[in-house]
């Protein structure tokens, strides 16, 4: 039987530490030795950069500062390096963490090209190259193209999964951008392991993961270079990369998937939307004080972007006109839909699937269907009105109609009765007189 593939965050680390109890007791024995050597690393990394900033580009440079960065926990091997084509001038790795490329600049003359973030000195000191048309990626492709074809230049390395991984499930589909630069590229596989923790951590800064690579006793990077592959006659980049993804992830021994970065962005978004579960309880175990807690490790909502209090003010809004339905499924829908009256529609034409809730009467929603509205009692008393006004129709109505045109008219029911009752606490906040009272005073 075909096993599914795995699930786009199959594909990620969220969790730094680990979870085995002897593995983080290990961990924690460790800490003391593991930050006196960090500091020291911090020191030693600083004459790394310099000195790999003064020697000029060539063999000798790249085996001194490969000899330096073993000191740095940054330990770097390859298998059957006479496998390497140097008259490829384009190689493809997968993304595993912060420092590949400059792993594999380490063991061939190689460029990468700055792709997302701010140019300027911190990107130039990471080792990427600065061609610009960063919002553009055709103009950069066209970029890459003339830069490929000047005799003399460093050799191309691209990830064309354009996001990193754990390495250890499988690939996010190849972008065909990369495979349109050049005919002619070379697969490199890249292992990385390292003891305690995980290589690479979801929305994890270089800086963090520059610091935990000093702090754990050593990173070891593992490159293996694949023969060249080239475009077959007939044949489109779309499927080039898709050969070339089947054939790396063979070669890793993991799988090939379709998610890309996209798919890992909505999951981040939706996972910061969905609370967690509650108890049986109905009351918070947190105690007083403490920090929220996350709904993915290592992600707060401590902070919430304008998105997230947007999406929470208009799921407040459906949770108004629906209130059986569970806020998390509100959320989940409205981060795909970002309208209200959408997600409404797709709640009541049955499109979003979910387990109704039990709704409770609270004192606001009893005094909506059923309490009358009082005028003001100086008005009443000057004119003989009637202390009350007929009650809105009672928008309580917890099941669904049949047929569509009964949803849509319960819908606009619930919408009519809500608007008419915030209409009515406007004018009792601000003490301006109704229409009928209006009416009355024209009379008069």
């Amino acid at each position: 039987m075909e096993t599914a593939p795995p699930r786009v965050e199959n594909l990620f680390d969220f969790r730094r530490l680990p979870t085995d109890g002897l593995i983080l007791t290990l961990l924690l024995l460790y800490a003391p030795f593991g930050i006196c050597l960090m500091l020291l690393r911090i020191f030693i990394g600083i004459h790394v950069f310099l000195v790999s900033s003064a020697l000029p580009d060539n063999f000798f440079r790249r085996v001194i500062v490969r000899a330096m960065c073993s000191v740095l926990g940054m330990i770097v091997s390859q298998t059957d390096p006479k496998q390497r084509d140097k008259n490829v001038k384009t190689y493809l790795a997968n993304h595993v963490t912060q420092f590949d490329h400059n792993v594999l600049s380490f063991l061939a003359p190689c460029h990468t090209p700055l792709l997302e973030g701010r140019a300027g000195f911190v990107s130039w000191a990471r080792g990427y190259m600065e061609l610009g048309w960063i919002e553009s990626r055709t103009r950069l492709v066209e970029t890459l193209r003339s830069y490929n074809s000047l005799e003399g230049e460093r050799t191309l390395l691209l990830f064309p999964e354009d996001e990193m991984t754990n390495g250890k499930v499988g690939l996010l589909k190849f972008s065909s951008w990369a495979f349109s630069i050049n005919s002619t590229i070379q697969p490199v596989v890249l292992t990385v392991k390292r003891p305690f923790i995980a290589v690479s951590v979801v929305e994890s800064s270089w800086l963090a993961e520059l610091l935990w690579m000093f702090f754990i006793p050593f990173t070891i990077y593992q490159v293996r270079w694949l023969p060249s592959m080239s475009l077959m006659e007939g044949e489109s980049e779309e499927d080039f990369a898709v050969r070339v993804q089947e054939h790396l992830a063979m070669e890793l021994g993991i799988v090939s998937t379709h998610h890309t970065k996209s798919d890992k962005l909505e999951y981040l978004k939706r996972m910061k939307h969905v609370a967690p579960p509650e108890t049986s309880s109905g009351t918070s175990s947190r105690p007083s004080g403490a920090r929220p807690r996350t709904f993915l490790p290592g992600l707060s909502i401590s902070s919430l972007s304008a998105e997230d209090i947007r999406i929470a003010g208009m799921a407040k809004q459906v949770k108004e006109v629906l209130p059986h339905i569970p806020i998390n499924v509100i959320k989940m829908d409205l981060v795909s839909t970002k309208c209200v009256d959408t997600t409404i529609t797709n709640m009541l034409e049955g499109r979003v699937e979910f387990s109704p809730e039990e709704v409770s009467a609270s004192p606001s929603s009893c005094s909506l269907s059923n309490t009358p509205h009082a005028a003001p009692h100086n008005l009443t008393a000057a004119h003989n009105v009637p202390t009350a006004v007929p009650a809105p129709k009672t928008i309580s109505k917890m099941t669904f109609e049949k047929s569509p045109v009964d949803r849509h008219l319960s819908l606009q029911e619930r919408k009519d009765a809500l608007y008419a009752y915030a209409k009515r606490r406007y004018i009792d906040k601000h003490g301006l007189p109704t229409e009928s009272e209006e009416s009355l005073d024209q009379e008069h």
